[in-house]
């Protein structure tokens, strides 16, 4: 009898040795997979379809006709990650409109924070994102989502009216949340749809340097001071501080720096190729650089995007300029560039914008200008 039950081979019996023969290395390599990988896969992970080199949970026959559609699953199969995406995926897919009427906010928010589509996020929109969501928890967390109206929301946003961009910043979040639960059928409705905005108390945002600005923060720093090319690079590259902080030598390629924009790098990546300009090479020639990046902290390390922005603004004190930040030095250079005639299509490429939106800003403003100071003289008899 002992003879049909062979003794299984253990993992460390078959693993090859150095003197190993090609064909038994490949003969492990095939066993392994087949072992502890494929038949793994097979076991642990039900209704998975593969497709054109891509993975979905799919729905049972049950499941189709509530009307529930492949999921996607991102992580590469095999990893810890992917098991997760898995579990998560499961829960979404068992959630069907009549069966949880009765979970709460709290459970949305939880589980759409495990979703895929939250997870893709960058790392500082899932912050971000998570702290908004946290005060609709506090307030409206254990009441069921599907009870959720729009007085409901107009009470979170309204909480907080005397800060009415974090009022609003709240409401957008949640019209996130219910749209990705009716994406999911586990919602009919979206109350934060019907939810206006409040007016900001300072529509334009942050503070635009003027000219006047810009030289007096250069009279404080000069040229070949760290706070000078920080100044520099802003107003000559037009990028967001959190590319500013990755700005370095082995980006530059025949005068031109090629780089990834950090927002959106995850979900749709943007390539740029600023040119050099040639005032901002002669101020980094002169200030000392680090080798890989151009702003390094005392210690020889990169700054964070929001630990730059911290130092940057205590320059703008010592300058005199308290009402200034890096961000309104991005604003400047779209400002010079309109008010040098710079269309819509060009600063939407010289920033990076995708939407013509934020470029008329500044073209439509230059546009008043121009036309004031030729045509004011009309009004003189």
């Amino acid at each position: 009898m002992s003879g049909l039950n062979p003794k299984k081979t253990t993992l460390a019996e078959r693993v090859p040795n150095r003197d190993s023969t090609l064909p038994a290395r490949v003969a492990f390599i095939t066993w392994f997979y087949y072992e502890h990988i494929w038949v793994t896969d097979m076991k642990d992970f039900k209704n998975i379809k593969r497709h054109q080199g891509k993975t979905y949970l799919r729905p049972t026959a049950a499941q189709k006709r509530q009307g529930k559609k492949l999921i996607r699953l991102w992580a590469e199969e095999g990893t810890e990650t992917f098991r997760k995406e898995y579990e998560q995926a499961l829960v979404l897919m068992n959630a069907g409109i009549n069966k949880q009427s009765a979970h709460t906010l709290n459970w949305l928010i939880m589980i759409y924070m495990r979703s895929p589509e939250f997870q893709k996020l960058g790392d500082t929109t899932k912050k971000v994102r998570e702290r908004l969501l946290a005060h609709a928890t506090l307030l409206h967390g254990t009441k069921p989502f599907k009870q959720i109206r729009v007085k409901d929301m107009r009470v979170l946003r309204d909480s907080i009216a005397h800060k009415p961009e974090a009022a609003n910043a709240r409401i957008k979040a949640m019209r996130q949340v219910y749209k990705w639960a009716i994406a999911c059928d586990l919602s009919e409705i979206n109350p934060a749809a019907n939810v206006p905005y409040l007016k900001p108390n300072n529509p334009d945002g942050f503070y635009t340097w003027s000219e006047a600005d810009i030289q007096q923060f250069q009279a404080r720093h000069v040229m070949g001071t760290k706070a000078h090319l920080a100044q520099g690079l802003l107003i000559y590259t037009g990028v967001r501080r959190s590319d500013v902080v990755r700005l370095g030598p082995p980006m530059e390629s025949n005068g031109i720096l090629e780089f990834t924009e950090m927002k959106n790098r995850a979900n749709a990546p943007k390539e740029r190729r600023i040119p050099i300009l040639q005032p901002l090479r002669k101020i980094i020639d002169a200030t000392q650089t680090g080798p890989f990046i151009y702003l390094i902290t005392q210690t020889g390390n990169a700054y964070t995007s929001n630990g730059f922005g911290n130092w940057f603004k205590r320059r703008c004190k010592e300058a005199g300029l308290p009402q200034c930040s890096a961000h309104g030095l991005r604003k400047a250079g779209a400002v010079r560039a309109a008010m040098a005639g710079a269309t819509t299509r060009q600063l939407m490429a010289m920033f990076g914008w995708e939407s013509a939106k934020q470029a008329e800003r500044y073209t439509m403003k230059a546009e008043r200008d121009r036309l004031a100071m030729e045509n004011m003289h009309l009004l003189i008899k």
